[in-house]
């Protein structure tokens, strides 16, 4: 009896601790934020894209055009941003893809609230041999 009324109180306990704190948002319920930008070949350079996350959920983050060329590998990086969401510092990297592809998922897991950077870049696994247009999709709560 005692062992029951214990575990009872610990998922009441866990389930207002959840409600207090906003709970964690269905990933149908995302905010979707498209960014673009331009990679030139041979530069080593990445073009980094600041977002936010009000809440604890699912991320998922998604090239979805590539030009002139649809079939090249190009790296997206996800990095949370201590400082003021400006993407410049010391980020702490959280994943990274070499291998991210048109329409294909290429980063995702779980977030929570806080200031992020998502970073797109040159592949070493596929050099560009001319400068590549993208857009990319960041889908969080």
């Amino acid at each position: 009896m005692r062992a029951r009324f214990s575990a009872a109180v610990a998922l009441a306990a866990a389930g207002v601790l959840s409600i207090s704190c906003g709970g964690i948002v269905d990933p149908s319920k995302n905010q979707v934020e498209t960014f673009s930008g331009t990679i030139n070949p041979g530069t080593g350079a990445a073009t980094y894209h600041p977002f936010s996350s009000s809440k604890t959920g699912e991320i998922s983050v998604k090239l979805t055009a590539l030009a002139p060329a649809s079939s090249v590998f190009l790296g997206v990086l996800w990095a949370q941003d201590p400082s003021n969401g400006s993407c410049t510092g010391n980020l702490n990297f959280l994943q990274q893809n070499n291998f991210a592809q048109l329409n294909l998922p290429a980063i995702s897991g779980q977030i929570i609230s806080g200031k992020y950077c998502i970073a797109v870049y040159e592949s070493a696994a596929s050099p560009l041999s001319a400068s590549e247009n993208y857009t990319v999709t960041v889908s969080h709560p």
